[in-house]
């Protein structure tokens, strides 16, 4: 892990076809005893990062619950500043510390600043990933939970900035060819990107698979 940057760690539920959601974007994937687990490693991390897509999706609140602990301050990737101001990330932004990450060029982002929220701009037209961990780690953020989509999950590994995996597979198969899969983007070429099994968990119907760098 280079210093430079926090620590990541890839947190996800997934079908036994490796998608994260339905075709129509359904994604309750979760028994209640791995929202535990999701949680509790929610208030172990500084933040947790996700894309805009997962926000205007499912509109979550991305803050801990189900367990007892401190919200992480939540990022969310949005290069071109498009989310609604009635998502529940920007209507509550005054009261859980919250990140827009946008592009160099994105205007109008003041009605955002105004509901609260802190904006990072980052990258000339795509948001550089790389660099965006850069600045966070000059923020005291160390410690990151990415719950993104395919896209953004994506990204991450492409940039080899995932430090830790923890997928749970869950008794469901969803198929297809839109549904959206733990990692979208264009792919490797090789199979190379490999990570080191650390622990297996058996949670009733479910497994907790635990993946190291």
């Amino acid at each position: 892990m280079e210093k430079s940057r926090p620590y990541v760690i890839l947190s996800a539920a997934i079908s036994i076809d490796g998608k994260i959601a339905t075709r129509t974007g359904r994604s309750n994937l979760s028994s209640k005893k791995d929202l535990v687990r999701v949680h509790t490693l929610r208030k172990s991390v500084d933040a947790i990062l996700v894309g805009k897509n997962t926000v205007n999706v499912d509109n979550p609140s991305l803050t801990v619950r189900h367990v007892k602990g401190k919200n992480p301050i939540r990022i969310i990737l949005d290069p071109n500043g498009s989310l609604s101001l009635k998502s529940k990330v920007i209507r509550t932004a005054k009261k859980t510390p919250t990140i827009l990450v946008v592009s160099e060029n994105t205007k109008n982002m003041e009605k955002f600043v105004a509901k609260g929220a802190q904006v990072i701009r980052c990258g000339k037209k795509k948001i550089n990933i790389k660099k965006l961990m850069q600045i966070l780690d000059k923020r005291d953020i160390k410690r990151i939970v990415v719950e993104g989509g395919g896209t953004t999950n994506w990204y991450f590994f492409k940039e080899k900035l995932v430090d830790e995996i923890i997928i749970t597979v869950t008794p469901y198969v969803l198929g297809g060819n839109t549904a959206i899969s733990l990692v979208e983007g264009i792919g490797f070429e090789n199979v190379s990107n490999s990570f080191k099994l650390k622990k297996i968990k058996k949670i009733q119907n479910e497994l907790v698979l635990h993946y190291v760098s």
